[in-house]
């Protein structure tokens, strides 16, 4: 796997900030070769772009099926030479021909503890289901959606007075601190994927929450 990262995404492009800037920072070994959003007006596309980064539309409306929109990424993506394909906000399924193209190379982030509340609104859920404790779960994408192993995860605990909005605000802290991390994680090597887990070197078992992090 070599250090050319390709991010997806189709929104703000936060996800995609915090690469730039732990790369800028030297906490990340990496570089970003293309941005790539299927949204015109993601305003991630500024950000990249910002940062000298090569960023371009390739909108998902229009194909004959959601496999040949992906094959299209993936021209996009070896034409770059992309080791790394990071998922960063991107609102679409991913399916066979991207994960094909690059087994095992392909990461998401999720702002809960995968595998709970997985799916869209996963800080609404976590609050609905009153749970005490969220987070977030950077993991490899596999078909099944949110399913893949899991890399890393941080805790994040939920207020009393929380709201959607307030915890989605510190769950979006924790993880612009854990993607970087799980990233050089997958470029550093020396991890393997045994059945459901992600076996690395230097993954702790337990989860470490966001405060414990940044102490």
């Amino acid at each position: 796997m070599n250090r050319r990262l390709g991010v997806l995404i189709s929104g703000r492009g936060s996800n995609l900030q915090a690469l730039i800037d732990a790369i800028r920072e030297g906490r990340l070994d990496a570089s970003i070769a293309v941005v790539v959003s299927n949204r015109e007006y993601a305003a991630g596309l500024e950000k990249a772009r910002g940062a000298g980064i090569e960023a371009l539309v390739l909108s998902h409306r229009g194909w004959p099926s959601r496999d040949d929109y992906d094959r299209a990424l993936v021209r996009e993506l070896k034409s770059r030479d992309v080791g790394l394909v990071c998922l960063a906000g991107f609102m679409r399924l991913v399916g066979a021909p991207l994960l094909d193209a690059f087994p095992n190379a392909v990461v998401n982030i999720h702002p809960s503890l995968l595998p709970a509340f997985p799916g869209v609104d996963a800080q609404r859920q976590a609050l609905d289901y009153g749970a005490k404790v969220s987070g977030v779960t950077v993991h490899l994408v596999t078909p099944e959606l949110d399913g893949g192993p899991i890399i890393l995860q941080r805790t994040v605990a939920v207020l009393a007075g929380d709201t959607a909005d307030s915890l989605s605000a510190r769950i979006l802290v924790a993880e612009h601190q854990a993607y970087p991390e799980a990233v050089a994680l997958l470029l550093d090597g020396g991890w393997r994927v045994e059945g459901r887990r992600f076996v690395g070197r230097a993954v702790s078992d337990a989860p470490r929450s966001a405060s414990a992090a940044s102490a």
